[in-house]
């Protein structure tokens, strides 16, 4: 296999940082690679590098054997390779056709913008990758595995014959996904290039030829896919066996701490019931659309409910909005970090303490920051933040770092009841492996912990109890107290029962 993509001792720094130290990466015609590595690791910069973002201080790059510089994204574009961010670049109320040649739409003989030959060709594009979307739809109206779609032909329609692919699957359901490694598969039978960034390790080993691994700025290796085993790439990636991924299960699990009954949200929760215990970790799984996320809304109120009573500790308490919810030793941590979660233009400390100000206050309410960094410090020290900074701005870090602080905020209120809503989406194993313990350590010290995940092998491997949504309501709650419950055990009650 040819290389199309060379590149050679690649460094980069950031003032003092240095992100890039010296990195070999290639990639052949027609091939997926795989590139993976902890947050901070490097790989943002080297994509962003690749694709004319940043500038490289030392080192060459090569395509199709030809040396290249690119001094702006347009630069890259032009020669062929388009980078798909992690958060999609799409306008909502545009059409389909619309967003694929946006700033670069076709013009007719009269100077304007020529729809009917972009119409035209936006579905030459899908037919040529055997996707059935309409050109005129507005993206709005498209689910997200959809418009990840889009994104994709966006690159197409540009010519692309390397494509990078930033976490493409994070947001995506299982079906989604199997649809989108179908179009990956189509377009390196046409000899595009693809570079195929995900945390999601069976992914990896299902979508790709070969797979390299930087940490913490460096090249650690580069496999071929079927030469390597997952407990490979963990150890390259961390420095380290990294052992179990999921804590052993040793909570002692106590009385009833907290009851919910008659909760549901019209149209997507039915009446639903349940109980959570002192010590126990609860899975919640279910397919896309089950109703698992709504359900927990619901019962913060940040979605308004239609029915729901609620006991804590023997008393029936109110539930009219998450920051009651928050009072009561209540906390829903939700799954959009960046939207719902946290402030990303304030630092980490601001962050951290942002829903328990009131502690960080002396007498006659005067705020003492003194107090506010002091904590900070210890949970960065505790969820090892990196970088290990309380006045870093939240939108610098890593998006695992960023999770880490979004859970010490949770943390911060001492919760009695913690609901985690996809805890580790978006995060690298090193960092999964932090969070899963934080949340059973938190178990064990009595908290009753609800963690909602996409991720069966997650669900499974952290939960003493899992329960199964399905069309909005609980379809079946198993045991697995043992750790004996099994995905196809899950799957059944999640689609039949």
């Amino acid at each position: 296999m040819s290389d199309l993509l060379e590149i050679r001792d690649l460094s980069k720094s950031f003032h003092t940082n240095k992100v890039l130290r010296s990195v070999n990466f290639d990639v052949g015609k027609g091939e997926v690679h795989a590139l993976i590595g902890e947050n901070g690791a490097g790989k943002s910069t080297l994509v962003n590098i690749i694709a004319g973002i940043h500038q490289r201080d030392e080192g060459s790059i090569r395509l199709a054997g030809k040396e290249v510089h690119f001094t702006h994204p347009l630069d890259a574009m032009r020669a062929g390779i388009s980078l798909m961010h992690q958060e999609l670049s799409l306008v909502p109320n545009a059409t389909v056709a619309e967003n694929i040649y946006l700033r670069r739409e076709k013009i007719n003989r009269f100077g304007l913008n020529d729809w009917k030959t972009m119409n035209r060709e936006a579905a030459m594009v899908f037919e040529r990758i055997g996707i059935d979307i309409d050109p005129k739809a507005l993206v709005g109206t498209l689910s997200v595995g959809m418009q990840q779609l889009v994104e994709l032909a966006k690159a197409i329609a540009l010519d692309a014959r390397l494509i990078i692919m930033d976490e493409p699957t994070s947001s995506l359901s299982e079906k989604e996904t199997a649809e989108f490694f179908k179009v990956m598969r189509e377009l390196k039978s046409q000899g595009i290039s693809l570079v195929f960034i995900s945390h999601k390790l069976s992914e990896l080993f299902e979508i790709s030829d070969r797979i390299t691994v930087l940490r913490d700025g460096q090249h650690i290796s580069t496999n071929a896919i079927a030469s390597v085993k997952p407990e490979d790439i963990i150890r390259d990636m961390v420095g380290r066996h990294l052992g179990d991924l999921y804590p052993k299960r040793s909570s002692k699990i106590g009385d009833i701490v907290f009851s919910c009954r008659d909760l549901s949200r019209f149209g997507t929760v039915r009446p639903l019931d349940f109980d959570l215990r002192r010590g126990e970790v609860v899975g919640i799984a279910g397919l896309v659309g089950a109703g698992r996320t709504e359900a927990m809304r619901a019962l913060v109120n940040a979605d308004k409910r239609t029915s729901g009573t609620f006991v804590l500790e023997d008393a029936e308490i109110a539930i009219a909005n998450p920051g009651e919810a928050l009072s009561h030793g209540i906390v829903y941590v939700s799954e959009d970090r960046k939207s719902s979660g946290l402030f990303l233009s304030f630092d980490v400390a601001t962050n951290i303490g942002a829903a328990t100000l009131e502690r960080y206050t002396g007498p006659g309410g005067i705020f003492k920051p003194s107090l506010l960094r002091s904590k900070t410090r210890t949970f960065i020290k505790d969820m090892d933040i990196r970088p290990p900074n309380d006045a870093a701005r939240v939108v610098t870090l890593s998006g695992g770092n960023q999770q880490k602080v979004l859970l010490a905020k949770a943390l911060d209120a001492n919760p009695k009841v913690l609901i985690v809503d996809e805890p580790t989406r978006g995060v690298d194993v090193g960092a999964k492996s932090l969070i899963h313990n934080q949340l059973r350590a938190l178990a064990e010290t009595g908290i009753a912990v609800v963690v909602i995940s996409s991720e069966m092998p997650e669900v499974i491997g952290m939960a003493d109890r899992i329960l199964v949504f399905r069309n909005g309501g609980i379809s079946a709650e198993l045991d697995n107290t043992a750790g004996d419950v099994t995905q196809e055990m899950v799957m059944t009650h999640a689609f039949i029962h």
